[in-house]
């Protein structure tokens, strides 16, 4: 309990009255109306007729100015004032309203509504917690210097007075809570609006994964029965025509296996749908056969230590490569192609390249996307992918990537 209220209390930091939204020169319309608030204050209980009166009133008036910035020092000003005040009996020559003769000044209209003003302000920035003992605290100090007066003389001034400060405080109070219910409405307005805009997100995946599915996966369905069924249509058909048949098949089906995978991610709010493994360095011999069987002559080599990568990189790398023997597939009918897989220290370097074509390309259906790709992969990990025409007019992709042991 004790080590409670001194982290409540016992505190200088800082937390100023937020400025008014609107026009700039309006913003701080607040802290000017407390100020001249305390200044008229000043003046008025200057002009009681007694000098005793306005260093008391300065000390209140300096606790509200204060309160602007640092609510908890203020309060403990506010709170000195007071004590000093209460053992301050003077005469009271304005009219009294619930003032008799002799009444402190901790006690009188002017104390009462520089403290309420106080109240208010501290109220609307701290905790209900702490606003709830910095009263309690108020109280029992008033209560102690009431007791050792006469008792009656002054508490029903004493009375007035706490009533208009709990007044002050449970406004304050009730302000502060409004303020910040309206804040969590804000927050969770934003909230409903990211979940909605994140349900928007999913739902248009959703109808990109099927419109993929319904167009993408009823062809390549096609082409693998069609190649499944081809060697049946022809009479003694040659080995190498079933094997080409049969490796048009094994593609087919392995790009349908690519596509769920993808439509599985599409379609996931969090991630890929299954644990399928994705593909490796590992798997770079088979890729390559899959291209000779194409009408590629492809040669591979490996320089340096074959050595374990991230998972990330192994996916990145194998994917450049398979994208870089598509375009040669692609654009580069009958060239030879050359694979180059090296493992340097600290560094994967890539290169694929490829002579000149031996027959016209077949026209291109729209720009590609291949190169972009690759440009990704290698940026996201840091790497460098270049690509270009050679001078005997093949062409050659070469991507270097940060490649640490795993541990």
């Amino acid at each position: 309990m004790i080590g409670t209220l001194r982290s409540d209390l016992w505190t200088a930091a800082a937390d100023p009255l937020p400025r008014m939204r609107g026009p700039r020169p309006l913003a701080r319309l607040p802290h000017v109306l407390v100020v001249l608030y305390a200044v008229v204050m000043v003046d008025a209980a200057g002009g009681h007729g007694d000098p005793t009166y306005s260093p008391l009133a300065i000390g209140q008036a300096a606790a509200v100015v204060l309160a602007l910035f640092r609510p908890v020092p203020a309060w403990w000003v506010s709170l000195l004032v007071m004590a000093v005040g209460s053992q301050t009996g003077l005469p009271v020559r304005e009219h009294p309203i619930y003032l008799s003769p002799g009444t402190p000044f901790s006690w009188s209209s002017f104390a009462a509504a520089l403290q309420a003003m106080l109240f208010l302000l501290v109220a609307l920035r701290v905790r209900p917690r702490v606003l709830a003992e910095m009263v309690t605290v108020t109280v029992l100090v008033a209560l102690a210097f009431l007791v050792g007066e006469p008792w009656g003389h002054h508490t029903g001034a004493a009375a007035v007075w706490l009533v208009i400060v709990l007044a002050a405080a449970v406004i304050g109070a009730a302000l502060r809570g409004a303020r910040v219910a309206r804040t969590q409405l804000v927050v969770q307005e934003e909230v409903t609006a990211e979940e909605r805009a994140r349900r928007a997100v999913l739902e248009a995946r959703n109808r990109i994964a099927r419109e993929l599915h319904d167009v993408v996966a009823h062809h390549m369905s096609v082409i693998s029965i069609q190649a499944q069924v081809a060697p049946h249509l022809v009479e003694n058909p040659s080995q190498e025509l079933k094997d080409n048949l049969a490796g048009i098949r094994q593609n087919a089906v392995e790009a349908l296996a690519e596509l769920r995978r993808v439509l599985g991610v599409l379609r996931s709010a969090d991630g890929p749908a299954d644990d399928a493994p994705q593909p490796t360095l590992d798997q770079v011999d088979d890729l390559i056969a899959k291209v000779r069987t194409a009408g590629l002559t492809v040669t591979a080599t490996t320089t340096g230590e074959p050595r374990p990568l991230s998972p990330g990189i192994e996916l990145s790398a194998f994917r450049i490569l398979q994208e870089a023997l598509s375009n040669a597939m692609r654009h580069a009918p009958g060239a030879s192609v050359r694979v180059e897989i090296a493992y340097r220290p600290g560094t994967l370097a890539l290169t694929v390249r490829n002579t000149a074509p031996r027959r016209p390309a077949p026209p291109s259906h729209g720009a590609g996307l291949g190169l972009l790709g690759m440009r990704e992969r290698a940026h996201m990990l840091g790497g460098e992918l270049a690509a270009g025409p050679t001078p005997d007019g093949g062409y050659e992709v070469t991507a270097a990537l940060p490649a640490e042991d795993t541990p």
